[in-house]
């Protein structure tokens, strides 16, 4: 009885070991999941490494990604912001008036801009022709006789009477005379947008004709001369 107890229990163990070895196979049998764990935010997309990236060491935290420019540079090309205004300055008309038609042909209207040009900032003083002081009759009258156009020394309510009326744009033509304050003021037109003068407070100058002057012009004039010389002779300008 107590041997068949005996062999009754080797039996079982031996079943047991079986089991437990058979589990144990099988198991190293099985394929190994590995979880991978990534520290980068679900959201963001995966990021694109250039050949440039992966040639430069990185340092520090490895999982960092790198910045990139967002804003979009742009390139303003330089504005043309000229706008056109009336002729303020002495050379600024002088050089638009030596382009355009003028009265008495280019080389007399040189030799009158020569003459002009030589003259700014010259004092007024009335009754006057020169060369160190002028008034309006004088300065006109100087200045078309040096360039050729010779007329005898008068005041400009005899000039107004000697020369031809002009109309319409050949009023603003180079050359052409401007009366003004009732035939007591005259001066050489620049063109559209002023003369030059020979002003009470200023001495030789350029004047606009919008605001002060403009209420005051009586008319324009052409004097109808012949040329008798050519060459231009400058003042000899004070200090």
């Amino acid at each position: 009885m107590g041997v068949y107890k005996g062999s009754i229990a080797a039996l079982a163990f031996f079943v047991v070991a079986i089991v437990c070895f058979t589990v144990e196979a099988a198991a190293q049998d099985r394929p190994r999941v590995i979880k991978s764990v990534s520290s980068r935010p679900i959201n963001q997309p995966p990021t694109e490494t250039t050949p440039e990236q992966q040639s430069q060491p990185t340092q520090g935290n490895t999982n960092r990604q790198p910045q990139t420019l967002t804003n979009k540079i742009v390139v303003v090309p330089e504005a043309s912001l000229v706008k056109k205004t009336g002729e303020s300055s002495p050379l600024t008309a002088m050089n638009k008036a030596a382009a355009r038609r003028t009265v008495y042909g280019s080389s007399v209207s040189n030799n009158i801009l020569l003459g002009i040009q030589s003259r700014l900032g010259i004092p007024y003083k009335y009754g006057s022709s020169g060369p160190n002081r002028y008034d309006c009759s004088g300065f006109v009258w100087s200045v078309f006789k040096d360039a050729g156009l010779e007329f005898e020394r008068t005041s400009a309510r005899s000039l107004w009477e000697m020369s031809t009326p002009v109309e319409g744009a050949d009023k603003y033509v180079f050359g052409t005379l401007v009366f003004m304050n009732k035939l007591g003021h005259m001066g050489i037109v620049a063109d559209e947008n002023g003369f030059y003068h020979a002003s009470s407070s200023k001495g030789i100058t350029y004047s606009p004709f919008k605001g002060y002057w403009e209420k005051r012009i009586v008319g324009f004039r052409r004097l109808d001369l012949q040329v008798k010389i050519t060459d231009p002779v400058a003042p000899a300008k004070t200090k």
